[in-house]
């Protein structure tokens, strides 16, 4: 495809189960993608710093993840740091964006309402639903663990997933990861918004990168669910909340002619290179 560098298939294994799925991205493992290519010579660095266009296969979107590569190597170093993320590293700037088919709203409503919820349904790199936490007696406050024993929580908020599925035009997500599932509640800590994630049945410690930018961009949509609560900087990041710290996400929304909503957005993650290595499997068994 022109104007594309490298193709990135994520694929979600399941860990005590034998499943391979491929409806998601992630954004945290797509800050890896620009300088994997880089060492395994899929694309050349450039002498200071290097930009590479990714095209996410899971989802048609196509990021440009842009990296320090002083005298044509990858630099892994830096003082970047992120709540949640222990130590610093080089940072890696992530623009992403979606096919220009692809609305911000898949079911072309700000607001749906299931099993008497008013939710909105958005997507902008990572399919979620935003809920309000007090409907489901959660105030912001909790940690992870206090919310994954809380009765029939978990249960109520899967009942509205597997419906939001097919209005998202995932099909039937019972086996899947999509979409996120998230709890806004008013600021506490100087943020835009708080959050708690069902990612989609354990509760997230801290937010994903792509989470983050469609939580962003669902809370700047007029009448949105979480956009009564949200505080929002002119001009942004928008600061998400989370049980771990703050992940500031910068997104841009827009509205066409005909109506329809559109956002991207930027971010800044880390990464490092932790082991190369090679395995030789025997011929047969």
């Amino acid at each position: 495809m022109a104007g594309i560098d490298v193709d990135y298939l994520f694929l979600q294994l399941g860990v005590d189960e034998a499943v391979v799925g491929t409806t998601q991205t992630c954004g945290n493992l797509l800050a890896g993608v620009g300088p994997f290519a880089v060492e395994r010579g899929l694309v050349d660095a450039e002498a200071s710093t290097t930009s590479i266009r990714v095209r996410m296969l899971n989802t048609g979107d196509v990021a440009t993840a842009t990296f320090a590569t002083p005298d044509g190597r990858v630099d892994y170093d830096g003082d970047v740091g992120i709540d949640g993320v222990p130590g610093t590293a080089g940072g890696i700037r992530l623009d992403v964006g979606a096919g220009p088919e692809r609305s911000l709203l898949p079911t072309g409503n700000v607001t749906d309402t299931i099993d008497g919820h008013e939710a909105t349904l958005v997507s902008n790199g990572m399919p979620v639903v935003l809920l309000r936490a007090a409907e489901f007696g959660v105030t912001g406050e909790e940690a992870p663990e206090d919310l994954e024993s809380r009765p029939g929580l978990a249960e109520a908020l899967e009942g509205v997933r597997r419906q939001a599925g097919p209005l998202m035009g995932l099909g039937d997500v019972t086996g899947q990861t999509v979409p996120k599932m998230f709890l806004l509640s008013a600021p506490r800590a100087g943020g835009a918004i708080s959050t708690r994630a069902f990612i989609p049945h354990r509760v997230h410690a801290a937010i994903g990168v792509l989470m983050a930018a469609s939580v962003a961009a669902g809370i700047r949509l007029p009448g949105a669910v979480g956009s009564e609560l949200a505080v929002l900087p002119d001009g942004g990041p928008d600061l998400i909340e989370h049980p771990s710290g703050i992940f500031p996400a910068q997104v841009s929304v827009t509205c066409d002619d005909e109506g329809t909503w559109r956002a991207t957005s930027t971010s800044v993650r880390t990464t490092r290179k932790i082991f190369d290595g090679r395995v030789f499997p025997r011929p047969r068994l």
